[in-house]
């Protein structure tokens, strides 16, 4: 499900950065109970919502969705998506 993947990718992202929660929560307006249940994949959130979260993190939208994109290339076992003009990823090479 997407709103799986966009959880999971901004949990990942959060923890990368060595965030809380509680401090993405209140940088990015977002309730605590409620980002929680969005990382978990429980809520779907609006694009208002994400494009506040990923502005906490310091990350772009696209930055997000080209990560829940990756993510589903390697679980379906294809070459990872790469951006137009931009080098081949080694992993797709080796495929």
């Amino acid at each position: 499900m997407l709103r799986q993947a966009l959880g999971d990718a901004l949990r990942d992202e959060r923890r990368a950065r060595g965030r809380t929660l509680r401090d993405v929560a209140k940088s990015s307006q977002v309730s605590l109970a409620y980002l929680s249940e969005v990382e978990r994949g429980q809520k779907e959130a609006s694009s208002e919502i994400i494009a506040a979260v990923c502005s906490a993190l310091g990350i772009t939208m696209l930055d997000l969705v080209a990560s829940v994109a990756r993510s589903y290339a390697l679980h379906e076992g294809r070459a990872p998506i790469r951006a137009a003009g931009a080098p081949p990823c080694p992993v797709a090479m080796a495929a």
